[in-house]
């Protein structure tokens, strides 16, 4: 979206007459453009050519707008701000996708169950819930992802990498998203609210979760009896039933569950507590 704005200011510039003629032609797929500069820009997504490259960690971008928001991610600059709420972001499109969080604003609708989102890539990523797709895959134990940023995160439980530190209690995270929500705990932020009941949640994923309480969706199937769930732990948990797994286990008598509540509850009798 930066780009093409970027693109449209050059060709919207003063001074220069409007006469549709576009003497560049990309040789590559035939686009034609009013200026040489807009060309050579378009070539290098054409020809993949990536001249620009940070000097930091190296990666290399087709573009010089591109690197300049890359570079953000190092110097941790942040320039961009929201006037409603004072948070700020490194990039313009990050700080447009979270003014939508103060208007509500969701128009990206997802086409198999309805679900409406407030950016793209989120219903993208929902869509995977529909169709099982994990295309990133950890080259240690295979295990396949939705989304890349889960793999980069669950690649720190084989590093036991947390990089990710709270500035006030000291707490570390090998997630950013992680780290953001517990500063929540601190702060008692609830930014995500029901449009539906008015409650307020200060995850976007407990928000999506509670709405399917009034949608009755159940996006989450069981590949063996074909019973629905409306989250995907739930899908988990039940799945036990049919293939036996208790991973949770009693560190007293070591006793084993299929259940994490049924733990809770027999760890009582060892305890002497009473059973509500």
């Amino acid at each position: 979206m930066r780009n093409y704005y970027l693109i449209m200011n050059d060709l919207r510039k003063p001074n220069k007459p409007d006469s549709g003629e576009r003497p560049y032609r990309c040789d590559v797929c035939g686009k034609s453009f009013t200026e040489e500069g807009v060309l050579t820009k378009h070539k290098c997504i054409d020809t993949g050519e990536k001249p620009y490259h940070c000097d930091v960690c190296g990666k290399s971008f087709s573009q010089n707008c591109h690197l300049t928001s890359h570079n953000r991610i190092h110097t941790g600059e942040r320039p961009y701000r929201c006037d409603i709420c004072g948070k700020s972001f490194s990039q313009s499109g990050e700080l447009f996708q979270h003014k939508r969080t103060h208007t509500g604003e969701k128009p990206y609708h997802c086409d198999i169950c309805g679900e409406s989102f407030s950016d793209n890539s989120s219903l993208t990523y929902h869509k995977r819930v529909h169709t099982g797709e994990k295309p990133y895959h950890c080259d240690i134990c295979d295990k396949s992802f939705s989304r890349n940023s889960n793999l980069t995160s669950h690649k720190h439980v084989h590093t036991g990498e947390k990089p990710y530190h709270c500035d006030i209690c000291g707490k570390s995270f090998s997630r950013n998203g992680s780290l953001t929500n517990h500063k929540r705990s601190h702060t008692g932020e609830k930014p995500y609210q029901c449009d539906i009941c008015g409650k307020s949640f200060s995850e976007s994923g407990s928000l999506t979760k509670h709405k399917r309480i009034h949608s009755g969706e159940k996006p989450y199937h069981c590949d063996t009896c074909g019973k629905s769930f409306s989250t995907g732990s739930t899908l988990t948990d039940h799945k036990r039933i049919h293939t036996g797994e208790k991973p949770y286990h009693c560190d007293i008598c070591g006793k084993l569950f299929s259940f994490r509540n049924n733990l809770v509850k027999h760890k009582r009798t060892h305890t002497g507590a009473s059973i509500s």
